[in-house]
């Protein structure tokens, strides 16, 4: 924690409107240590009054006397790791809350009165039928979350699940029931006044994740800590991994960033366009061209067209974008600019 601190104030400075506390588990932190990292950032950078600070928890670890302390301590966001409200899955999947623990995290957080309370979905997980997936998403929908994440189950190589999965002769359903349960869920969800504006995200009004917007949008962030990434002003670095040489790199005043590398022109085109198409308000054409002095149009258009006439890209006047369809195949309508 000295370590970190001593990182964050080592920083350039600038103005900022956002902290994330996320990866792994960082409400493991006291709370007294998460009030210490955000008053290093408010004496590092010019934090705005209204800043979003978020959090992201697990359902087992979210007391409401802790939930309260994050809060005190200026936390106004909080994102709960649920994955499912079924049971069965989430045994499954190794996690040890079950549906009603995360009901009642969701809960004792909405009464608290944070400004967002958000939480992850998973689908196409071992043994999830479209059955079981609607009535996760019915009761996600119940609880009026302000901001909701659905993500698809990705099994690595080595993964422990991936061994659990070949052992007890799970299975995942057929890639379409897979394809239907992201449009019914979405669907589902839009009924209910949550907007999808990602790939992956959907919001009530005035709710969307303005930290990871940064990410698609391909404006600057900092991050701190062990393994952390960060992209400034079209340079690129990421930290030492290992505790130990990160903990003792700082203290020694040796950088703790590796692989620091400048984005050329072509590279930060490309990654505006990979990233930026992921968000359904799209992309506008000109205003890409003034950034990057690269008509997308003038350049992708014939290899783009056959996806429009297929449904999978729009465009409409300067703007184009995936469709809910196209978001299905983005990786084939995105190899187009590689």
């Amino acid at each position: 924690m000295a370590a970190l601190k001593s990182e964050i104030r080592q920083a350039p400075g600038g103005k900022a409107d956002t902290i994330f506390f996320g990866g792994g588990t960082p409400s493991l932190l006291s709370t007294d240590e998460v009030a210490g990292l955000i008053r290093a950032c408010r004496e590092t950078f010019d934090l705005a009054a209204t800043a979003e600070i978020t959090l992201e928890t697990n359902p087992e670890t979210a007391s409401a006397e802790r939930l309260t302390a994050f809060r005190d301590a200026g936390v106004n966001r909080i994102s709960f790791g649920v994955q499912s409200f079924d049971d069965d899955e989430l045994k499954r999947l190794g996690r040890i809350h079950s549906s009603a623990k995360a009901i009642e995290a969701i809960n004792a957080a909405q009464s608290l009165g944070f400004t967002s309370v958000s939480f992850d979905l998973m689908l196409w997980l071992p043994q999830q039928s479209r059955e079981t997936w609607r009535r996760t998403v019915d009761q996600a929908v119940a609880l009026r979350p302000d901001h909701l994440s659905l993500y698809l189950l990705e099994l690595y190589p080595n993964a422990p699940l991936k061994e659990a999965m070949a052992r007890a002769g799970w299975s995942l359903a057929p890639d379409d029931d897979a394809a239907e349960m992201y449009l019914e869920g979405l669907d589902v969800l839009e009924q209910h006044g949550l907007e999808q504006y990602e790939i992956s995200n959907v919001a009530r009004p005035g709710h969307r994740s303005r930290h990871n917007v940064k990410y698609w949008q391909g404006t600057g962030w900092f991050g701190f800590g062990c393994g952390a990434h960060s992209t400034v002003a079209g340079e690129r670095w990421k930290n030492v991994a290992a505790t130990e040489e990160y903990v003792s790199r700082v203290m020694s005043g040796v950088p703790v960033a590796l692989d620091r590398h400048h984005l050329t022109p072509h590279a930060q085109a490309e990654e505006a366009l990979f990233m930026g198409l992921r968000l359904t308000d799209g992309l506008d054409g000109s205003e890409f061209a003034a950034r990057f002095g690269l008509d997308p149009w003038e350049r992708y258009g014939e290899a783009l067209a056959p996806f429009v006439e297929g449904g999978q890209v729009w465009q409409r006047g300067g703007r184009f974008g995936l469709t809910r369809v196209g978001m299905l195949v983005a990786n084939s309508v995105l190899e187009v600019f590689v």
